[in-house]
């Protein structure tokens, strides 16, 4: 009888000898170790390549944009390099970072430990950014910025640019005897020059460093990809991203570097690393609700960044002609009414230049002209030269962040036409003064800029991304109408000073967003950002807004930026701590601002103590932390001003007595009989005569109009609290008793307690 199961074990039987022979077929069909088969040559099915597009932006061109996207493969980089900070960018914000780092890292203001290294990767061939390889070599700055209202490293930088003109050329005899030498008399700016020449000076500011390997600089290479790791504290929140390497390409021989740094400053133009590492950023413009702006536009807008612009330079020879062919989407400009010289004239005055007191503006040749020939009196320079950065090639509507590759080049190459074609306008329809139309003499010097179509190598970035940061400056920080007294918002976490007026090339929803600011500070808490991370904004990708932006872009502004994250980076490093833990705590803050202040960077607004003053580190410290401050309706400190009794009682109150003395601490509650204008000063009064630290006379009078006195010093100087730490001779010589003592003498003497391991972070 036939099992139940006689099927099916006939069926598993054929099964297993089919599975059998399948088996050894396969066997035969792959290769095996020691083994090869005559005639067979198998190959693995090839793996995808991952890629991803770059635009390489110097090398777009007009006729063929898409040819500068490059596909960079994202296989791990065989070539590895090393660092402790990492600046990705070499314009104005990565080069003060990196010079501030090296100086730093050689001064003996950090204790001696292992030298730092520093990698610097730049997209160009020409560090300096605006002033190089962005052509805009015509400073926008403010009135005090060759004394007290800017980095003592920015005004080495302008001295040597000027200096390099009166070393190197023969001047005229005006020009000789004028201490600050602007070689092209421009009206828009106290310092114009050649690119070439900010250049040359860059490259002598960076040979040490480069000398001795602390810097290593990457050009033409851009940074596309960042990793995180995965490690972290337990104690740290989740909201924070550490990046442990970042892979850069060479966009000329499109090989790829790995790059390992403790900590990451993003200076490159449009805040590229911050998508990279997934911090949080916001771009164009924002929404009243958004920012509380008074003109911040009604809708957040992403697209609305301010124009950017090629600039070029121009030479005009006189009854020569040298007109250039019309470029691609001329007539399209044209149409738009896009070209003009606004109501200026080229070289004669014009009736729109009259000012309200019935003087003229110079003319449009003269607002950016890099070089006025009649400064020099040799052969060097027959012609003038101007640099053209004019509305009329500001690239309005075209954002090219966080585009497509193909977008980005594509609008890259229009903004090129759109600036060869206001030359040609120039050339050919430009209004003449003496009437007619054209200047077929405006000869384009394709050798200036250092790219093959005469335009800058780089557009002239005027927004970027914006880091999302502990502390975001608004229009009511910075403005005029919304800030009272001489100075803007101050901050106890100043960092650095600026000045310019909220300027945006651009659309504008609300009218009259362009205005006036009063003096400003950069605020540390602006540049860390708002999640526990290693990366930091270090150029135009602060923690600003839209508005804002406008106002803090600028060039001496964007270096003090690059100043305080150098700084910062270094400080971290030293202290073996994150940058939000050094912006946590109000120890590190002073010390951090100590650095600064000691290394020549301004943190604290004054027009009469300039960045080489004797005591400019103790009179910018005390002004930072409230101590002892100047009128706050003024910009002057008048350093060499007696000190009144009020003042010095008030900043010994500020330093000491911080907190308000309790009733049974105050002998002199209501007890001084003279303060009658100095109610300001009454609670400081009170608490320096019941400490002892100041005497009255019998009646209780204090006098405190009268200036403070050497001996009244001496006696201050013996408070139980200070005595070991005022050495008040060391800053204040020994003169007679009554002799007087001025501001700045009584600021250096404390300095030194206010800077004291017992009083620091107090204040």
């Amino acid at each position: 009888m036939r099992s139940r199961y006689s099927h099916q074990a006939g069926y598993f039987g054929n099964l297993q000898v089919a599975l059998f022979y399948c088996f050894i077929l396969l066997c035969l069909a792959m290769p095996q170790a020691g083994f090869s088969r005559p005639n067979s040559h198998p190959s693995p099915t090839p793996e995808v390549e991952e890629t991803v597009q770059l635009v390489d932006v110097p090398s777009v061109s007009i006729e063929n944009p898409k040819a500068a996207v490059k596909l960079i493969p994202t296989t791990k980089p065989v070539l590895r390099l090393d660092c402790d900070i990492l600046i990705a960018g070499g314009g104005l914000g990565g080069l003060a970072a990196a010079l501030k780092i090296y100086d730093l890292s050689h001064s003996a203001l950090l204790p001696k430990s292992s030298p730092v290294k520093v990698l610097l990767t730049e997209e160009s061939n020409w560090l300096g950014g605006q002033i190089t390889s962005q052509g805009v070599s015509a400073f926008d700055e403010n009135h005090l910025v060759e004394s007290s209202g800017a980095c003592r490293k920015y005004q080495d930088l302008r001295k040597a640019i000027s200096d390099f003109y009166r070393n190197n050329h023969k001047l005229s005899s005006d020009a000789q005897n004028d201490a600050y030498l602007n070689p092209g008399s421009c009206w828009v700016s106290k310092l114009a020059f050649e690119p070439k020449v900010a250049l040359s000076v860059i490259d002598q500011f960076t040979q040490p460093a480069m000398e001795d390997s602390s810097l290593k600089i990457l050009y033409r290479h851009k940074i596309f990809k960042a990793i995180s790791t995965r490690r972290r504290k337990q104690s740290e929140p989740v909201s924070s991203n550490f990046v442990r390497e970042y892979w850069a390409t060479n966009l000329d021989t499109g090989k790829t570097v790995r790059i390992r740094a403790k900590i990451c400053l993003d200076a490159t133009e449009l805040g590229d690393i911050l998508p990279l590492a997934h911090l949080d950023y916001s771009s164009g413009s924002e929404s009243q609700a958004q920012t509380g702006e008074p003109h911040a536009a009604p809708k957040e807008d992403p697209d609305n960044v301010q124009d950017f612009t090629y600039p070029f330079i121009v030479e005009f020879r006189d009854a020569e002609a040298h007109r250039i062919d019309k470029p691609p989407h001329y007539d399209e400009f044209e149409e738009r009414q896009k070209f003009s010289l606004d109501g200026y004239r080229m070289f004669r005055l014009g009736a729109k230049n009259q000012r309200n007191d019935g003087t003229d503006h110079s003319a449009f040749w003269e607002y950016r002209r890099l070089i006025d020939a009649s400064n020099f009196s040799g052969p060097d320079f027959p012609y003038d030269l101007s640099m053209i950065n004019w509305e009329s090639n500001d690239l309005r509507g075209f954002n090219i962040i966080d585009k497509p590759a193909v977008v980005q080049a594509e609008r890259l190459a229009l903004a090129k036409s759109l600036s060869l074609g206001f030359l040609y306008w120039l050339q050919n329809k430009a209004p003449r003064d003496e009437g007619g139309y054209g200047y077929p003499e405006l000869l384009l010097r394709k050798d200036m800029l250092g790219s093959k179509d005469g335009l800058s190598q780089y557009p002239y970035i005027r927004e970027a991304r914006r880091a999302k940061t502990c502390q975001t400056i608004v229009e009511q920080d910075i403005v005029r109408a919304w800030t009272a007294g001489a100075r803007a918002r101050t901050y106890q976490d100043s960092v650095g000073i600026g000045s310019y007026p909220v300027d945006i090339h651009g659309h504008q929803d609300v009218a009259g967003t362009c205005q006036s600011t009063r003096p400003f500070e950069i605020p540390l808490g602006a540049l860390v950002p708002s999640i526990l991370t290693n990366v930091l904004p270090a150029c135009k990708n602060i923690g600003t807004t839209h508005v804002t932006n406008g106002a803090y872009r600028l060039h001496p502004i964007e270096w003090a930026i690059g100043e305080a994250q150098g700084t910062l980076a270094l400080f971290a490093l030293k202290h073996k701590v994150r940058p939000m833990e050094a912006f946590g705590q109000l120890s590190m803050v002073r010390s951090l601002q100590q650095l600064l202040i000691e290394s020549g960077t301004p943190i604290y607004w004054y027009s009469d103590v300039p960045t080489n003053h004797p005591q400019f580190k103790a009179i910018q410290y005390l002004a930072a932390t409230d101590i002892f401050k100047g009128n706050p309706n003024s910009l002057h400190f008048e350093p060499d001003r007696p000190i009144t009794r009020a003042e010095a009682a008030v900043a010994f109150a500020q330093l000491l007595f911080p907190s308000p003395l309790s009733r049974r601490e105050n002998q002199f509650a209501d007890k001084v009989t003279d303060l009658a204008g100095f109610e300001y000063a009454k609670p400081a009064v009170e608490a320096c005569l019941s400490k002892l630290v100041m005497m009255a006379d019998a009646n209780n009078n204090f006098r405190p109009s009268e200036a403070l006195a050497s001996n009244e010093l001496e006696w201050a100087a013996q408070y139980k609290p200070i005595e070991k730490i005022s050495n008040i001779h060391s800053f204040v010589p020994q003169f007679a008793p009554t002799t007087t003592i001025t501001r700045s003498q009584f600021a250096a003497w404390l300095y030194e307690i206010a800077t004291s391991k017992r009083y620091t972070g107090r204040r």
